[in-house]
């Protein structure tokens, strides 16, 4: 597709992404893809190196699949491959031959309890057509996932500042002005704050942002030490709280329910995480030299009332922040992205309403708030009194099931999200399944340019028919599906979340169900 240069109105650039971490990027990359002109203000320097996020899930993987980066995952995911130990519970250290050499269904823990894969449902429907992006991000480092993004934005013609820090903004109905520390003004339609759980841009638009209070001091740090021998491998429970040590060597993680720091962002010393670790672990012989790499947390868990406030939007943490346990923050990022970035190129060109906007928050805030209450449950099951102990032995006993292991897997993974949508059609706001075509593609195949999708598949002229007024915005697809013979149409939105479908026992209404939705989502303002 052509994606135009310059800004469709007086502004220096379409829109202002404040923020170039992984959410950042990715929102930048897919305005592009919309044709915007996007302009990405990083207060670093450089990509950040301090010890983050250790994977994606499956949703995570599944919507970097779906614009094309699969193989540059399935590259970090091999050259990473060894950290996978972590997440399947095996704690051996080395990172020899015997690393897995293929991506593994599924991974991931609940308040530190294990997930054993022999004990998954591999044949739960959750999982069905996922394609093969299922499991390529786990053990993936969050640095490495922004370095992969980041050549991508680059590819698409993506402006990104480093170095260069937001002060301040003024907004109105016509659009922004970005103020920024070195004295630079820049004017732009529309901005985003992607600048993290502490984030100036919400913070001065005047986002609500309620939640809970935290109650653990937590650190995660790659260390040099000695007496690290006599620390138990992996996700460790004691009487004061939870520890982790591995999967690779001096990499260790502490959790203190002891209420937040009183400073997060004071540099983490190395007496610091050896107190804390001596404390939580019990062993006094351990002695942390050298801090490599590290950072605090808290479970501090708050969401913005709204992702909109007129031309100010927000994504990832600085739309909602949790503490870090199950993997779900960057994931949950990455869907903000997605969901949002062909809504407001859309918006900027011109080929739709700004009301579009409106279903960021209607669709991203019910799956943060889950986001949120599943970090809190899982607190719950971590606190170290003898309540929390209890409960702690009962959901380890359900996980230690298959029907439970599988629960939880799907939720960690994130294949159970789904839109409200309209349409009475079982797979209307789901996730699209990666289909199998007759022409030897595959549904995700057909997504890397950010445009709709429609699957004919039935070889019928009406759907084209209808579809024939959208050929800037929907592609268009005739084609078969064996594995599927009795689904006859279907309409993808850009984000990989089905507006439409039809069967054979779904349809009927003459075509009038796909008019709706192509009205809905891709009609012209």
């Amino acid at each position: 597709m052509t994606m135009t240069t310059e800004p469709k109105s007086d502004h220096d650039y379409d829109l202002v992404v404040v923020g170039g971490g992984p959410v950042g990027l990715f929102l930048a990359g897919e305005l592009r893809l919309g044709g915007a002109s996007v302009l990405v203000v990083e207060r670093l320097a450089e990509v950040d190196e301090t010890i983050k996020a250790g994977g994606i899930n499956t949703a995570g993987a599944v919507a970097l699949y779906r614009r094309g980066m699969l193989p540059d995952l399935a590259a970090a995911w091999e050259r990473n491959r060894w950290r996978v130990r972590a997440f399947l519970g095996d704690q051996k250290r080395e990172q020899g031959a015997d690393a897995p050499r293929t991506p593994p269904k599924f991974a991931g823990h609940f308040a530190g309890i294990m997930m054993r894969g022999d004990l998954f449902d591999p044949t739960d429907p959750a999982f069905a057509d996922i394609g093969p992006a299922d499991g390529v991000g786990l053990g993936v480092p969050q640095v490495e996932l922004e370095r992969i993004l980041g050549a991508r934005a680059e590819r698409l013609g993506v402006e990104v500042r480093r170095g260069a820090e937001l002060t301040g903004f003024d907004a109105d109905e016509g659009g922004v002005v970005v103020h920024l520390a070195d004295g630079a003004r820049i004017t732009a339609g529309w901005l985003v704050g992607c600048d993290g759980g502490r984030s100036t841009v919400r913070k001065l638009a005047g986002f609500g942002f309620p939640g809970t209070e935290p109650e653990i001091t937590g650190y995660q740090a790659v260390v040099e030490m000695t007496g690290g021998e006599r620390l138990g491998t992996g996700w460790n429970t004691t009487d004061v709280g939870t520890y982790v040590n591995g999967p690779f060597p001096g990499r260790i993680l502490t959790v203190e329910f002891d209420g937040p720091p009183a400073d997060r962002s004071a540099p983490v010393t190395a007496e610091e995480l050896q107190a804390a670790l001596r404390r939580v672990s019990g062993v006094e012989e351990v002695t942390v030299h050298k801090v490599l790499t590290s950072t605090r947390f808290t479970d501090n868990a708050r969401q913005a009332s709204t992702y909109r406030e007129g031309r100010v939007l927000l994504a990832g943490d600085a739309a909602h922040v949790h503490s870090p346990f199950g993997g779900q923050g960057l994931n949950l990022g990455l869907g903000d992205a997605m969901n949002l970035g062909w809504k407001l190129a859309a918006v900027v060109r011109g080929s739709a309403p700004d009301s579009l906007l409106d279903s960021y928050t209607a669709e991203r805030h019910p799956v943060g708030a889950w986001v949120l209450d599943w970090t809190r449950a899982q607190i719950a099951a971590m606190r170290p009194d003898r309540h929390a102990r209890a409960l702690r032995r009962v959901v380890t006993d359900l996980a230690l099931t298959t029907t439970g292991t599988t629960y939880l897997v799907k939720q960690i993974s994130g294949v159970w999200q789904h839109y409200d949508l309209p349409g009475d059609h079982p797979l209307t706001g789901q996730s699209a399944p990666d289909l199998e075509l007759s022409d030897g593609t595959r549904l995700g195949d057909h997504l890397h340019h950010g445009r709709a999708l429609l699957l004919d598949l039935a070889d019928d002229p009406t759907l084209r028919t209808l579809a024939q007024g959208y050929a800037d915005r929907v592609d268009v697809l005739t084609v078969a599906c064996p594995a599927r013979p009795g689904l006859t149409g279907l309409l993808v939105r850009p984000d990989g979340f089905v507006a439409w479908a039809a069967d054979e026992d779904h349809q009927g209404d003459g075509g009038a169900g796909l008019k709706d939705a192509l009205t809905r989502w891709f009609v012209a303002a």
